[in-house]
């Protein structure tokens, strides 16, 4: 693939998407920044592709309509530009796709299908239709006029901030950072690019490790925008020649980063935006003496999930805990432990008293608390004091309490 399509790709481009900014993210580190795609017009980088890969289909390839599979905002960048330019648009989306991201696309217009639990179920049934009804399908990641649309991406970072030496991407199937990297590395080859994947759903980074396309048996992860089992071979081939590492972070990173830009730079992102903060903030990427940008790639998260993510957040910085003990069933004991818990200056959210669960001694009583503290150290003396009073106290995993 030629620099010069990611040049067309801008030029194109130029009057549809936003040149979204680079926010300094110094409460994270002093050398890093945002480039911002959660604010683009659909929510996500995916409209660069999107909309140019369609822009370019012949006036024949459009009077028969455009078919595309997608987890959410590949969706609804083919479904914006399917609405500006007046063509047919049918979308198949895994039924667990975020309601949020299923109604975002449908407001554009388009027909919505429901197919599969994951992206790569989705997929196939849109090949198949595709080969039904004869419309053009939009390739999500493995198409060069969507990489080349993605890859605009890299010539904004460089022209903001020429002097940038890092850049931080997600990867699904591997389109985003296709692009950047082809555009990062023609301009400024000693610019490090570095991928980042859920370890849940790590294909890209498996694939190059192995040095052949692999294919996982399985995806879960929070960040539903790169679960991707299989890379595309393009996209494999142009990481494999222009992206200098792949790193991974865990389901409880995520969160945690999603909470911090929430909360801490007033920046909504979803799972798979996440991701490249996340790696950031965990020091998966080396900050120090560099100067980074982080591709904060879509902010289409689904509210009901939010909630969900914000608590594993808390949990993953120590601002909130779960912890298990069996009590001895007799009257006053219940009351003690929770006044040596408020005690260490812990807020005490819920209680949960159960004298039947399996397990349990019949002069046993197994107690949940919730409860929200400062940090690890505050949650440490919580349990040091129970276990000095004759309670043992348990820590519930953060992904255990999530799942």
């Amino acid at each position: 693939m030629e620099f010069q399509k990611i040049l067309e790709a801008n030029s194109t481009l130029q009057h549809v998407v936003s040149k979204t900014p680079l926010v300094h993210a110094d409460k994270i580190h002093k050398n890093l920044w945002i480039k911002a795609e959660n604010l683009q017009g659909t929510g996500a980088f995916k409209l660069r592709g999107a909309y140019h890969k369609i822009s370019q289909l012949s006036w024949e390839e459009k009077a028969k309509g455009v078919i595309a599979a997608s987890a959410g905002n590949h969706a609804q960048g083919v479904a914006y530009a399917c609405a500006a330019m007046n063509i047919k648009g049918t979308i198949v989306m895994p039924k667990t796709a975020p309601l949020s991201k299923i109604e975002a696309t449908r407001s554009y217009g388009v027909e919505v299908e429901l197919q599969g639990d994951t992206f790569n179920d989705a997929y196939a049934y849109a090949k198949n239709l595709q080969e039904i009804t004869g419309a053009v399908f939009i390739e999500p990641f493995d198409d060069e006029a969507v990489i080349a649309g993605q890859g605009t991406i890299g010539l904004e970072i460089i022209e903001r901030m020429s002097d940038v030496d890092t850049v931080i991407v997600p990867i699904g199937g591997g389109g985003l950072i296709s692009g950047i990297a082809l555009a990062i590395k023609t301009l400024k080859p000693d610019c490090r690019v570095i991928g980042v994947q859920s370890e849940n759903a790590a294909s890209m980074k498996n694939s190059l490790e192995q040095k052949k396309i692999i294919t996982l048996d399985s995806v879960s992860t929070i960040a539903d925008g790169i679960a991707v089992k299989t890379p595309g071979k393009l996209t494999y081939e142009l990481c494999r020649q222009y992206v200098d590492e792949v790193v991974s972070v865990s389901e409880e990173e995520i969160a945690a980063a999603i909470l911090f830009l929430l909360e801490k730079m007033k920046m909504v992102a979803e799972g798979a935006g996440a991701t490249s903060v996340a790696a950031a903030m965990f020091h998966k990427v080396d900050l120090e003496k560099h100067k980074c940008v982080a591709v904060l790639s879509g902010g289409n998260i689904d509210v009901n999930l939010l909630s969900k993510i914000i608590d594993l957040g808390l949990m993953k910085t120590g601002r909130k805990a779960v912890i298990n003990m069996n009590v001895v069933d007799k009257p006053g004991n219940l009351t003690r432990m929770l006044e040596l818990i408020s005690r260490t200056g812990a807020n005490i959210i819920s209680v949960n008293h159960n004298r039947i669960q399996n397990g349990i001694l019949f002069h046993q009583c197994r107690v949940g608390v919730v409860i929200e503290t400062n940090n690890h150290a505050h949650i440490k003396g919580v349990i040091t004091s129970l276990k000095e009073n004759g309670y043992m106290a348990n820590l519930v995993d953060g992904d255990e309490n999530f799942n």
